[in-house]
Order: structure tokens, then C-alpha cells, then sequence
């Protein structure tokens, strides 16, 4: 399940939803925008799409991860060390499910600071 997520209208990024329950209802609701704020490594924002944690629910990623936050319906865009990591390690602030990844080059994700306008859409 390719996706674009576009943010500020100007940065562009590849990537894909995978095969879990969670990642399938995103993929139903887009396009999905939001404003985005940043924590550290992190783009987050709320959605209307609702899941439960899943069982495989984990509190760290890896660089490109995207992943939903239940408690806040929150879409997350991890691309380094938040404030709850440890060292280099990339640590969400609670268990998330993880449901796809950015494939582009995720360098871009650090210019952006404060917050920022999110687009998630179905790409060919």
C-alpha cells in the first residue's frame, strides 16, 4: 500500500502502509492531513482513524518508521532521537503501532521545526 506524505506542500516523501489492522484503516481513510508538530525526531498529529494498541505494539523504532499512537489517534513520523530516548536509540513516547515506512530520504525531516501541515495520500 504505496503512500506520499507531503508536508508544508513542499517537501514530498515515498513510502508505504503495511499489513496490519491498523495500517489497512489508515490506508481506507486517506487522504488523512493534519497539523503536524514535531518532538524531537518526530512528526506527530491526530487523526479520526481509531485502533486499539496491537499486540505487537513496541515504544522503540527505527529511522522511517511510521506508526499510530492510540491514545491520541496520532500519526507518527520517526526519523531520530525524541526526548524519552536513551543514547541514539529512536523512542516513542509510549507503545505505537507500527504500521509502514518512509522510504525517501529522511534528512529533509530535519529542516522541519515547530509545526508543519501534513498531507497523507494513496500514491501509483
Amino acid at each position: 500500500m504505496k503512500i506520499r506524505i507531503t508536508i508544508d506542500k513542499k517537501l514530498s516523501l515515498e513510502g508505504f502502509l503495511n499489513s496490519t489492522a491498523t495500517a489497512k484503516k489508515i490506508y481506507e481513510s486517506l487522504p488523512i492531513t493534519g497539523e503536524g508538530s514535531t518532538w524531537g525526531g518526530e512528526i506527530y498529529f491526530s487523526s479520526q482513524v481509531t485502533a486499539p494498541l496491537e499486540e505487537n505494539a513496541r515504544d522503540v523504532l527505527e529511522a522511517g518508521e511510521i506508526a499510530y499512537w492510540p491514545p491520541m489517534r496520532a500519526i507518527c513520523l520517526f526519523y531520530g532521537p525524541t526526548p524519552a530516548s536513551h543514547g541514539n536509540e529512536i523512542r516513542a513516547a509510549g507503545p505505537v503501532n507500527v504500521v509502514g515506512k518512509i522510504t525517501d530520504d529522511l534528512s529533509l525531516l530535519k529542516e522541519i521545526k515547530g509545526t508543519a501541515a501534513v498531507l497523507i495520500e494513496k500514491s501509483e
